[in-house]
């Protein structure tokens, strides 16, 4: 299990950035070393990285898109992974 402390308004560092790519109908995390495909899951957690919402609010926004509940683990793991990875500041 991963104890890292995620910040609390997580953005993309700053080498990073997503984009959609229509050639693989998919978003990507581009850096300057490569790109990153991301699962759709990703995607949509990583959207809301921008600094300005809280991982609960990230949390709570994808939760009302989606019409689920209980997303918050799999929110907050994905956030360390990225985190660990360098994507999040």
């Amino acid at each position: 299990m991963n104890t890292a402390v995620l910040p609390e308004r997580p953005r993309l560092a700053r080498l990073f950035r997503m984009q959609y790519e229509p050639v693989q109908t998919a978003w990507v995390l581009l850096y300057p070393e490569g790109m990153v495909k991301l699962n759709d899951s990703a995607a949509e957690i990583l959207r809301r990285c921008d600094g300005q919402r809280s991982v609960d609010e990230i949390v709570a926004e994808l939760e009302t898109q989606f019409a689920v509940s209980g997303l918050g683990p799999q929110v907050r793991d994905l956030l360390q992974e990225g985190q660990r990875r360098g994507w999040i500041a």
